[in-house]
């Protein structure tokens, strides 16, 4: 496996030099300054690789290996009239990537938001801090911050009444904060930040559609890429919804197996493939990953190998948790990833290692205090490494 590092560009408090420091041998990265829809051009390509690759002599190189993301226009998931020109933006990056040598590209087809998060700092019995999930708050956040007509609806008369206790205990900062962790943009997102107004028009721009129709609109993006991306090589990574399933009003559509098998046998290119983000698929209990990391093998281009623990009492919150102590068998879903690595060295496949990378580490130790990105902060995230670099050497010796 080719062990990666995400990084956010020159912001970041985590330094290419120290991500060398880590053992990472590859870069996984994006150019987050340029404008959802707008081309990413080969001189801002090599710009942004000259600053993960290039370095003194002696020290170890890093390689730009995967793009996190694309991001796809929200024009596309709604098939607005003109959002061809975008779709043709989005191979245009996709193949000046490709031109310069990186053809992993991690993607996702989420409305509106991306991977969304209640709690930034959630304290562990260690007093590391994790990201959180709270149904609770995220239902007091829809019925009675937000206040999105028809919301009622979505949830039973307890849920409704325990959502009105959780927001009269909050202050006026906490509704505040939570606001913004939901809708104003978290890093590693690829959605613009909103205000609550702006929050309430996308959504209402999605009242009309539903899963058959977002599918749609992704399929009909897939078969106007897809035969780009085989001519260039490039493999796409489809990213899972975050949490894997609907939430406020809208549609979401690659959240189980069942939503792989139906993309695949719609669109069996070579060049259609996954993230197989395990955190993300864990949050649902009826995802099996050491399963589907077995089952869906030969589309796994790009894995986040982290966790999530779900609440015994409410099984659509979760935090995040060590990336070997989770409700997932962490060993088990490597395993799967190392027998795929050795099938491909079997049958000569085109892609033989599999990008790996931890994601949404702890908050601990020298990084309490200090600002960082929420979920990726270095030593947690080294930790993660570590943790699954030593499981992938202890089952490669047996």
């Amino acid at each position: 496996m080719r062990e990666s590092w995400r990084w956010f560009g020159p912001n970041d408090p985590v330094t290419i030099d120290e991500i060398r420091q880590t053992g990472a041998t590859d870069v996984v990265s994006a150019l987050h300054g340029i404008a959802t829809g707008d081309v990413w051009t080969i001189d801002a390509i090599r710009e942004h690789k000259a600053l993960i690759e290039d370095c003194e002599v002696g020290l170890t190189p890093l390689i730009w290996s995967v793009v996190e993301s694309i991001p796809v226009h929200e024009d596309i998931k709604l098939a607005r009239p003109g959002h061809e020109k975008y779709i043709d933006n989005w191979i245009l990056s996709m193949e000046n990537l490709a031109m310069c040598g990186i053809k992993t590209i991690c993607y996702n087809f989420m409305p509106v938001i991306d991977w969304t998060r209640t709690d930034l700092q959630h304290m562990l019995p260690t007093g590391a801090y994790a990201l959180r999930f709270d149904q609770k708050k995220f239902a007091a956040f829809d019925l009675y911050i937000l206040k999105r007509e028809s919301a009622e609806a979505e949830y039973s008369e307890a849920e409704i009444i325990e959502a009105k206790e959780v927001y009269d205990d909050m202050s006026e900062a906490e509704r505040t904060q939570l606001t913004n962790n939901i809708i104003a943009g978290l890093p590693g997102k690829m959605t613009d930040a909103y205000g609550i107004e702006d929050f309430r028009d996308m959504l209402a721009s999605y009242k009309d559609m539903d899963s058959h129709a977002l599918r749609a609109n992704l399929f009909s993006f897939l078969s106007k890429v897809l035969p780009r991306a085989e001519a260039s090589g490039v493999k796409l990574a489809i990213h899972p919804d975050d949490p894997p399933r609907d939430m406020l009003g809208l549609p979401r559509i690659i959240c189980t197996a069942d939503d792989l098998d139906i993309l695949f046998e719609a669109l069996p290119s070579p060049s259609n493939g996954i993230t197989l983000c395990v955190g993300t698929y864990s949050s649902r209990p009826d995802n099996n990953l050491p399963v589907m990391a077995k089952q869906f093998g030969p589309r796994i281009h790009f894995s986040h190998l982290r966790g999530v623990s779900r609440d015994p009492e409410e099984q659509r919150s979760f935090y995040e948790a060590s990336h070997l102590d989770s409700d997932i068998d962490m060993i088990a879903v490597v395993k799967e990833l190392l027998n795929e690595e050795s099938r491909r060295a079997t049958q000569g496949s085109d892609m033989l290692d599999i990008y790996i990378r931890p994601d949404h580490g702890h908050q601990m130790m020298g990084d309490i205090g200090k600002t960082v990105n929420p979920g990726y902060s270095g030593i947690g995230r080294m930790k993660g490494l570590a943790e699954v670099r030593g499981v992938i050497r202890a089952l490669s010796a047996m």
